[in-house]
């Protein structure tokens, strides 16, 4: 709908398209609520975006520029009102800088351009000088100019088969294709060669130019999470049969950096006993330990006394080998040495209780990127009733003086609407109204690399990597590796996430992790190092870090707001997203108590819609009376003797013909049955 055209009253507005707004957002429209979403963005969730390359260097660029002015807005102001403003500028992502490696020498140069050819950077570049990312932006305009006669197949190429189809599936279950069969597309990426063909061609050097002509291949996620697949929201998307707008994949493996080298981890029982890591010895203590924690509870005598203590101390007195302990606490748990033995046993038995679901690790990832997810919610509320606007924002809220509460917004173009409730996303909060609150930073690092971190028989690997702290103080990292098939890179790239809890700056946090994993060449084009056993180091072709602002801690009481507004608040550092579905459903049960929260949608097919159907559509689509759809029993019988009858005509056996079509359709009476 258009942005100067909406209807005056909404019972609730949501400003931003994050995580939790959306789910807000969907579960108000399910029961009947008349919802206005809008967002300053020119694109969907928010801080739990997914960006093509190009995409993200114009998202770069915006963060460099300042939001509109906010005047004008107390004209809408009555008497026994005042006005809220909000924040016009988004001030959660800093400290952000791109280096690239990669060289920027053309895929094919043709005799004569080359000489003219531009040079690669001789050193890496932050987007400090500002010259760097418009340089980036003017560079990607140009190849999509040169390339739009392919781009249509790039898109199709890119988007696999069966791309947006819709399909239902059982309840209870996430569809199927979510960590089966990869498509074509994957197939011819992994092609083995005839042996004819046996001698294997050198890897071809991935240059930026490539980077940049494929950049609508990358789908990158701001925020990096996995999904629990008996978590909240694997358990939500089920429930509300939101499932069926999104497909996954099975992370297929997880990792540990230990020693100086990156090992798997395992986890399951097949992995336990087909390790050749662990001795006999280590399998049966491990295996020990792992079904004590899947039902830790029945068993209290074994914890009670290090209720006080440590996760780490527990693990001690179980004589578990050191590498056990590495195991369990960082790639099971995954939890800090400090945190209580109550906790570390919860989240291991949470771990575990995962597994097996849907694969061999207890993870999913949504094709496409994280940014799909709040789409999916998105495109829930629109189903039923929810209106949609892009790059509008709320200028100010209309307080009333006197009981204090939101009983109006004034949206970006002057215009008033009255609302219920209003949910806000915490960017949009000004510094008046957060003066009380102390928020955290996640430290984020984006690498497009040329290889695997652990290369195996299989290029199509999706890994899960824990590196505990590199020095003392330092906080543990968490890295998730995505292929190509998980539809968020180009062939032959890999797509590298670090996640860890601010201590600085985004690259002084993550700069060390990076340079132990990864080769990080000093000029453009620099081939890969040898590691410790002979194989090479994935070489970092690009690097974006930032710094993203985490609320996730902060009480509700913190904010200067009235009671009927709500806030959500930004992704936390967890690798679910447990905390941004538990708070979506504590704010729908504050605005709507006696509701269902997301129940399920109905399925296309068992739609029944009311009223007159659609003009000019033909008798098939007008509503019947039920008494004159169906045909009595006389009339059946009837069919029945013409049916019989030897001297029947043409026009009795076609209504012989429809009638029994009609009769096929009923269900039987019991007694006939």
């Amino acid at each position: 709908m258009a942005a100067d055209n909406l209807p005056s009253v909404f019972d609730v507005i949501i400003l931003g398209t994050g995580l939790s707004e959306s789910v807000i957002a969907a579960a108000c429209s399910r029961v009947g609520q008349r919802v206005l979403h809008v967002d300053r963005r020119s694109y969907y969730a928010g801080n739990w975006a997914s960006f093509t390359f190009n995409g993200l260097l114009s998202w770069i660029e915006e963060y460099k520029q300042a939001g509109p002015s906010d005047e004008a807005a107390q004209e809408k102001v009555e008497e026994g009102e005042e006005a809220l403003a909000l924040s016009s500028l988004d001030t959660s992502i800093t400290n952000v800088e791109v280096f690239c490696y990669a060289s920027e020498e053309p895929e094919e140069v043709e005799e004569g351009v080359k000489d003219g050819a531009a040079a690669a950077w001789s050193v890496p570049q932050t987007p400090d000088s500002e010259g760097e990312v418009e340089r980036c932006l003017l560079e990607s305009s140009s190849v999509e100019e040169e390339e739009a006669v392919l781009a249509g197949d790039e898109v199709a190429q890119a988007s696999g088969p069966d791309a947006g189809a819709e399909e239902t599936q059982p309840e209870g279950e996430v569809p199927p294709q979510a960590y089966e069969t990869q498509g074509e597309w994957q197939d011819e990426q992994q092609a083995s060669p005839s042996p004819a063909e046996s001698q294997p061609e050198p890897k071809k050097q991935i240059t930026y130019t490539k980077i940049v002509k494929e950049g609508r291949r990358f789908n990158i996620d701001l925020v990096s999470k996995l999904m629990y697949s008996r978590g909240s929201l694997v358990d939500l998307l089920i429930k509300s049969n939101v499932s069926r707008y999104a497909e996954f994949k099975n992370v297929t493996r997880i990792l540990t950096y230990r020693n100086g080298k990156v090992e798997q981890v395992p986890c399951s029982r097949a992995d336990v006993f087909g390790s050749k890591q662990l001795t006999v010895v280590e399998k049966r203590m491990l295996m020990k330990f792992l079904t004590f924690c899947l039902d830790f509870e029945q068993h209290p005598e074994e914890y009670q006394d290090f209720s006080v203590h440590s996760f780490w101390d527990f693990l001690l007195t179980k004589k578990l080998t050191e590498n056990l302990r590495h195991f369990i606490l960082h790639s099971i748990a995954m939890v800090t040495p400090d945190v209580c033995t109550v906790e570390g046993l919860r989240a291991t038995q949470h771990f575990l209780r995962c597994l097996g679901r849907y694969g061999n690790t207890p993870f999913l990832f949504p094709l496409y990127g994280l940014g799909e997810i709040p789409q999916c919610f998105c495109r829930m509320c629109a189903v039923f009733g929810g209106i949609y606007c892009l790059r509008q924002s709320v200028r100010c809220l209309v307080l009333d003086k006197e009981s204090g509460k939101c009983k109006a917004v004034i949206d970006s173009n002057g215009q008033r609407i009255s609302c219920s409730h209003f949910v806000v996303e915490d960017g949009y909060i000004g510094l008046d109204q957060r003066k009380n609150v102390d928020s955290r930073q996640i430290s984020r690092a984006v690498l497009i690399t040329d290889r695997s971190i652990l290369p195996s028989d299989s290029e199509q690997q999706i890994s899960l990597v824990t590196v505990p702290p590199v020095e003392p103080g330092s906080p543990v990292v968490r890295m998730v590796e995505l292929c190509s098939s998980t539809m968020t890179c180009m062939p032959g790239t890999y797509l590298v996430h670090l996640t860890c809890s601010s201590s600085g700056s985004a690259r002084e946090d993550l700069a060390p992790v990076v340079s132990r994993l990864f080769c990080i060449p000093v000029s453009p084009g620099e081939e890969s190092k040898e590691g410790e056993e002979g194989s090479e180091v994935p070489s970092v072709l690009w690097a974006l870090y930032f710094n993203m602002r985490d609320t996730s801690a902060v009480d509700r009481s913190s904010y200067d707001l009235p009671s009927n507004v709500h806030v959500c608040t930004s992704p936390d550092a967890a690798l679910g997203s447990d905390h941004a579905i538990k708070l979506a459903e504590a704010v729908f049960r504050q605005l709507l108590p006696e509701e269902e929260f997301c129940p399920p949608a109905p399925n296309p097919e068992d739609i029944i819609y009311d009223g007159e159907g659609p003009q000019g559509e033909g008798p098939g689509f007008e509503e019947a009376d039920p008494a004159e759809a169906l045909p009595s029993q006389g009339e059946v019988e009837s069919a029945e003797r013409q049916e019989e009858a030897e001297d029947a005509g043409e026009t009795g056996d076609v209504a012989k013909q429809e009638t029994v079509a009609v009769a096929e359709n009923e269900p039987r009476p019991a007694s006939e049955e």
